[in-house]
């Protein structure tokens, strides 16, 4: 089983038990209710269905969770778990066809029309095995696709933040050239307070992540963020980020601007206000521009608000200091590191963008997991028992002038 595939298992694990995990799960009186709801709605698996694990299998992947972190969850030995084996991809397609366009055809009924059209046969399958899959395919055909469009906002402060990205002013350096800039920006739903916000000339998620762990590191970690489809918030790192946080990642709707209303009125509100007022030519580097833009955001979050009752983003904000959940600085800087996979040469080299680093000779010939900050500045092995190790690039100079420790066989008497 390759690293994606046990990434996907565990974060699969954790999409089920991560409301517990930060603490979005009041609406359930204990722990063993909240399992046995998550067992009834189902999860979606890799592969694309959705599965009904036990409450008592959640309940262990949140012990886990909580013993050994992410880690914790990934896969060990297989991951068919829970799978209906005996039922086959095109057996399965068959009776899905036969309940949809046959809601009331019974179990018995269908098993039947399997076995008289030769699809199964009774020595193969029982008649209970394809009832137990029925039972759980009735629970995915009753759910809908509607979305349920309500205005909302949260109680508390540092339930959701709301990330997006929009196209700033064109910003011509000193060396002549003109380069569109971008701003990305993180605002807390209950309290319109900005979080976390920057600019740059590049809207990707290596700078995306720069903005979140510069918020982390302020404000503590959200419950949830909320971000759109876009190639810079949906990706794996930021799924793997999110579970070492402890939080819960909200993706949108294709052509649903309305779930991230906030951010986009703050950014028109920015556009109206800090842009419209931007004489961009007393501006020639990044440094400069982003100066100004702080000095507008605090204005803003010190500015009374109308959805706010008369109370600025600012007050709102710190009006909850029991919600801001700090993280130390170790555990930031080791949760917003990025993760891949490389194969080791027989010489103990390993190549990450073109670039050639060494490792550790009992590493050689093995495939193992690195983790990087974004400017590739430290690179870690993910040891066994999880520990960083910091590897160096290569330098094949100094090799040559390193004294090599040689194996001696014993012979006869000695």
């Amino acid at each position: 089983m390759t690293q994606e595939q046990t990434h996907e298992i565990a974060l699969m694990r954790y999409s089920v038990i991560a409301p517990l995990i930060s603490g979005l799960q009041d609406s359930f009186s204990s722990h063993a209710a909240f399992f046995r709801d998550a067992s009834a709605k189902g999860v979606t698996a890799p592969d694309g269905t959705v599965k009904h694990f036990a409450p008592t299998t959640i309940k262990k992947w949140y012990n886990h969770y909580n013993q050994g972190g992410f880690d914790a969850l990934i896969p060990s030995s297989r991951a068919d778990l829970g799978k209906p084996r005996k039922i086959d991809d095109e057996l399965q397609e068959q009776i899905r066809y036969l309940k949809t366009n046959y809601p009331r055809m019974s179990s018995a009924a269908i098993y039947r029309q399997l076995r008289d059209n030769g699809s199964i046969r009774p020595d193969d399958l029982s008649e209970s095995t394809v009832n137990r899959y029925l039972n759980r395919l009735a629970l995915e055909l009753k759910t809908t696709t509607n979305q349920d469009m309500r205005r909302y906002e949260r109680p508390h402060i540092n339930e959701v933040w709301c990330g997006d990205s929009s196209v700033g002013p064109y910003l011509r350096t000193d060396d002549g050239k003109k380069h569109k800039v971008y701003l990305i920006a993180l605002i807390d739903d209950a309290s319109r307070f900005i979080v976390g916000i920057d600019v740059f000339f590049n809207d990707n998620f290596v700078n995306l992540m720069s903005v979140m762990k510069s918020a982390v590191a302020k404000y503590g970690r959200p419950q949830m963020f909320n971000f759109d489809n876009g190639s810079s918030y949906r990706n794996k790192q930021m799924e793997l980020l999110a579970a070492r946080l402890g939080s819960v990642i909200h993706y949108d709707q294709p052509y649903t601007p309305t779930q991230k209303a906030k951010i986009e009125r703050w950014f028109r509100t920015c556009k109206d206000q800090w842009m419209a007022a931007l004489d961009i030519r007393d501006f020639h580097s990044l440094d400069e521009l982003r100066g100004n833009l702080m000095a507008y955001v605090n204005k803003y979050n010190q500015s009374t608000h109308s959805s706010l009752n008369g109370k600025t983003p600012q007050d709102r904000f710190f009006s909850e200091p029991a919600c801001i959940r700090r993280l130390s600085e170790e555990a930031i800087d080791h949760d917003f590191l990025l993760e891949i996979e490389r194969r080791v040469s027989t010489d103990s080299v390993l190549t990450i963008d073109h670039v050639e680093y060494e490792v550790d000779c009992r590493f050689a010939k093995q495939r193992i997991r690195l983790r990087y900050s974004p400017d590739m500045a430290e690179i870690f092995i993910v040891e066994q028992d999880g520990t960083l190790t910091p590897i160096r690039l290569l330098n094949k100079q100094e090799n040559a002038f390193v004294k090599r420790e040689k194996i001696h066989l014993c012979r006869g008497d000695e």
